[in-house]
């Protein structure tokens, strides 16, 4: 027992004046400047703990060494195993013969002959690391020399080879990846793909992080048989309350494949730039009050639909339509007024040109929100939008609307009854600059105002049994139109333009007013609750009356169900039937199957608008949109979709595949078929892909979930003629 603590003191005392050493063990020997400890040592030095058969210390070299069966804890993220080790107190060097280190967190093990540290760096010489089991991994990585840093958690291989099980796949001279998730530069993942006709594909991200408040990210690309080009995003946060984003790119298409596919343009480029401010006055006007003031920004532009079908391998993540919108909105909220400002551009791909596309430039928001006086019984409040709405040629309207409800409200018979009274108060002006070339004349500057009433009656019912809860609703809303009147534009195409069938035409483009009638509103829901308060049943079936016209007695009526079948099947169903077509304007359906292995929707939407068809217009939508997914075990998962258009005869999109999942690999198979638009001399039409897609992931150096590397194998594809 002396001896044990003799050496503890001795350590402490020689191998270093400013670290702290305890040694533990069973036996110990002293020769010379040798201090020998057998049997059971331990040590402890720092945030090291360390384990073996026997250590040697020598007092005049200041070396401790340990052999056999060395175990190494250090920090409590890294397990070192090894037979020989030797450490220096003073020079702070450490030394592993064979060298194995497991990384916990990550779960990456690293072998090789020698491993050798000092301060945070870790030198490994000769070895393999993969995040698999040891034994028999499924992929490795043998390098000739790494470089490992504790601190900042990256680890560098030279000469790499990476092996799935033996078989030789990839070899570089140098590979960096880091071993935990913090942001730092370098490359992300490559994707690679081939197809018939654009050739090999292969992009190469880049991430740039320098700083914690903003990154970015360049995509360079090639596609041999068509071209080359770059995309990148640059992300910021400019204050605990902002953020924003600038994407743009170009692509550069080959001479030959122009020609062969016709295309109109033979560059493709566009940017969007997207940011939100949730405290614009205190953030840049340093003013601090109560009020919200607020800005969003979402400005986008191409020169056509190619430009977001080439920003990806798989154009099934990117949304491709013929037009864009960007907004710009800004509001000031201060509890009692809102204050409120709008821009919207649209941009129409398929047109040569934009002159004539309608634009709301900008659009003027004031809301005082809802009041009361006489103790809650009467409400009151005023909404003004002012829309400029504006085009480079023809018309353009300055338009005003004015809306002012007075409501009065009470309750009767112990609140079992609700009424209510609305005088709904309107008003639009217009007026007109521009030329007109629609037809002969100039549309004259007028207003449109109005009054209608509104008296609604409402209850609601709530009686609880042993097993369930149900709620009963019934409502009632009579609304009279009242007067109205209207001068200049309004009072020369009210007639024509109320006719459903002059919607279209182009002198009814700024009229936007819906027609007032005298109609009843019958109201009715239900709600059907379980035990554990959870909604079973929801239904309810709205009817309008109108009981001023004898043609046409009553509106559409509206049915929506939602039922909960079981703890795993749901059925949804909204409806509208027209009884003037005689025939559902509507008809949504829906079914659901959700557990823990499964997981199926299948939809149907049909619509009828009921207006008259024409070469650029269809009035009919029928759609049927499927999904499918089901989860095996902790391995294996399975998914299928399918989006078809029924009115056209058209499959629209479908996708079949898999994804087997491990510890440290995923690997994935997608068979696509997409529809996606281009542009092309003389007509707009579409391409009919079909990809073959390959995801690996090898984890943790693809990261988990997304972080895969995509082959993508696009078929031979159709082009469509719209």
């Amino acid at each position: 027992m002396r001896k044990f603590f003799f050496l503890l003191l001795f350590c402490a005392l020689f191998l270093h004046a400013k670290e702290k050493v305890e040694i533990y063990a069973t036996s110990i020997t002293a020769q010379g400047d040798s201090v020998v400890a057998s049997d059971e040592v331990i040590v402890v030095y720092g945030t090291y703990f360390l384990s073996a058969k026997r250590a040697l210390y020598n007092k005049q070299t200041g070396d401790l060494e340990l052999f056999e069966n060395i175990r190494a804890n250090y920090n409590g993220e890294y397990k070192l195993l090894g037979s020989y080790a030797k450490i220096n107190i003073a020079k702070k060097e450490r030394l592993f013969q064979p060298f194995y280190m497991l990384e916990k967190k990550s779960e990456v093990w690293l072998s090789g002959d020698t491993g050798y540290a000092l301060e945070n760096d870790l030198d490994i010489k000769a070895g393999i690391t993969s995040g698999c089991d040891p034994i028999d991994p499924l992929w490795k990585i043998e390098f000739s020399s790494s470089e490992y840093n504790t601190e900042s958690k990256w680890l560098n291989l030279y000469n790499a080879r990476l092996y799935l099980y033996d078989i030789p796949l990839i070899y570089t001279p140098y590979f960096g990846y880091p071993l935990d998730k913090t942001r730092r530069t370098g490359l992300l993942l490559p994707a690679f793909g081939i197809s018939g006709s654009e050739g090999f594909y292969y992009e190469q991200p880049f991430y740039i992080a320098e700083q914690n408040w903003w990154d970015a990210e360049f995509k360079p690309q090639i596609r041999t048989l068509r071209g080359e080009g770059l995309y990148g995003a640059f992300r910021f946060v400019d204050s605990p309350l902002s953020k924003g984003t600038l994407q743009a790119g170009y692509f550069k298409e080959k001479r030959s494949y122009v020609a062969e596919n016709e295309l109109i343009n033979d560059k493709h480029y566009g940017f969007n730039f997207e940011y939100e401010n949730k405290d614009v006055a205190g953030g840049w006007f340093g003013v601090s009050d109560d009020a919200q003031t607020g800005l969003y920004i979402d400005i986008n532009n191409m020169n056509d639909v190619d430009y977001i079908n080439l920003s990806s391998n798989d154009t099934t993540q990117t949304v491709t339509a013929t037009q864009i919108l960007s907004r710009i909105n800004g509001f000031y909220n201060g509890g009692e007024n809102y204050f409120g400002t709008y821009f919207k551009y649209y941009k129409d791909l398929t047109l040569e040109s934009n002159e004539n596309t309608l634009q709301k430039l900008p659009t003027l928001h004031y809301h005082s929100y809802l009041d009361t006086l006489l103790e809650d019984h009467f409400l009151y409040n005023v909404d003004i939008q002012s829309n400029n709405i504006y085009r480079e040629i023809n018309k353009k309207v300055l338009q005003t609307d004015i809306s002012v409800p007075l409501t009065l409200q009470t309750a009767l018979f112990d609140e079992y009854l609700q009424l209510a009274y609305t005088a709904q108060l309107y008003a639009q002006h217009s007026k007109f600059s521009g030329n007109e070339e629609v037809k002969s004349g100039e549309y004259d500057n007028g207003y449109y105002a109005r009054n209608y009433h509104e008296l609604k009656a409402s209850t609601q019912l709530t009686k609880g049994f042993d097993t369930f809860t149900h709620v009963l609703g019934f409502g009632a809303t009579l609304t009279s139109k009242g007067d109205d009147t209207q001068t200049g534009y309004y009072e020369e195409y009210e007639a024509f333009c109320s006719l459903k069938e002059n919607q279209m035409n182009p002198q009814c483009e700024f009229y936007t007013l819906s027609d007032i009638e005298d109609v009843v509103k019958l109201d009715f829901s239900q709600y059907f609750y379980d035990e554990a308060a959870k909604q079973r049943v929801y239904h309810r079936v709205a009817q309008n009356i109108d009981y001023n016209k004898e043609s046409n007695e009553l509106g559409e009526l509206e049915n929506e169900l939602d039922v909960q079948l079981t703890d795993t099947i749901s059925y949804y169903n909204n409806l509208f039937y027209n009884y003037d077509e005689k025939a559902f304007s509507k008809i949504f359906n829906q079914i659901a199957y959700r557990d823990g292995s499964w997981n199926f929707s299948l939809s149907h939407l049909y619509r009828d608008t009921f207006l008259e068809e024409t070469p650029t217009y269809t009035p009919y939508t029928s759609y049927i949109t499927s999904t499918l997914r089901y989860t095996y075990d902790e391995h294996y998962s399975y998914h299928a979709g399918m989006n078809y258009d029924y009115e056209n005869r058209e499959k629209k999109s479908s996708e079949i595949g898999f994804m087997y999942k491990k510890r440290c690999w995923d690997f994935g198979l997608r068979y696509v078929e997409n529809v996606r638009p281009v542009l092309r001399t003389g007509d707009t039409s579409s391409i009919y892909d079909r990809y073959l897609y390959i995801s690996v992931v090898l984890k943790p150096l693809m990261g988990s979930g997304g972080g895969a590397s995509d082959f993508a194998m696009r078929l031979p594809e159709k082009l469509k003629e719209n």
